[in-house]
């Protein structure tokens, strides 16, 4: 299997790094990952501080990566142990095939801790405080408030299938995690986007493009696809901030 095959082969590049741990979480570990589509998210935690040797080291085993099939998809945040517990703090990356920086958020965080996938090392639960609901919710509030809200706006991205997309999804998954503090898969997301008034046809959309066989978009269904689902999400996203906000 080519994802098996890269996540070993990856965790033999880290060796020279002499990893504390290294977890999977988002859909590799939650039971909705699908090959060739989903990105491989992972966490590599150090036992020291990031140097410039690091970062050069870093650099260097990704790069050697990129013969590797499904490489582009392979995701890592690198944390150290003194920047572990405050989710604010951004940490190095390689992500999209590059280096940049970004935090750890409380979501990942939550996923960690609940169905967690560990690949080398020590469990999530002994490395990284737990999140309390509280700040889950704030998190989640503040992402669609700030992040997806201002995003519906702008109607040139949602003729990119990736918007649509996550757009939608997040949207339902935040609607569980402030109801009840659940974290939900993308499968499970879609299937709740029906009952909670999202537009049953671009829920098919995606569905199939996601799980099953689907013809490319005509350009008069990728614009009308967009509005629907811009038109949904903004009353939406307004309705759950003012709930839960």
């Amino acid at each position: 299997m080519p994802t098996d095959a890269l996540l070993d082969r990856f965790l033999d590049e880290l060796a020279v790094l002499a990893p504390v741990a290294l977890w999977a979480h988002g859909s590799l570990a939650g039971g909705d990952y699908q090959e060739g589509r989903s990105d491989l998210d992972l966490i590599a935690v150090l036992d020291r501080p990031v140097s410039l040797s690091t970062v050069r080291t870093i650099v260097t085993l990704h790069r050697r990566l990129r013969t590797e099939p499904l490489a582009a998809e392979l995701h890592c945040s690198y944390l150290t142990p003194d920047r572990l517990g405050d989710a604010g703090l951004s940490h190095l990356t390689w992500a999209h095939e590059h280096v940049m920086r970004r935090p750890v958020t409380p979501v990942t965080r939550r996923e960690l801790h609940s169905f967690g996938r560990v690949l080398h090392g020590r469990p999530p639960a002994e490395l990284l405080p737990a999140v309390p609901d509280r700040e889950l919710g704030e998190f989640v509030v503040r992402d669609q408030r700030d992040f997806w809200r201002p995003a519906v706006d702008k109607a040139h991205l949602w003729r990119q299938d990736i918007w649509v997309d996550l757009g939608l999804m997040t949207f339902a998954r935040a609607t569980a995690t402030l109801r009840d503090s659940s974290l939900i898969s993308k499968r499970e997301a879609l299937e709740a986007l029906p009952d909670l008034g999202a537009p049953v046809e671009v829920v098919e959309d995606v569905e199939r493009r996601r799980y099953g066989r689907s013809a490319p978009s005509s350009e008069e269904w990728t614009v009308a696809r967009g509005e629907l689902t811009r038109a949904y999400l903004g009353p939406a996203i307004d309705a759950l901030v003012a709930r839960y906000g």
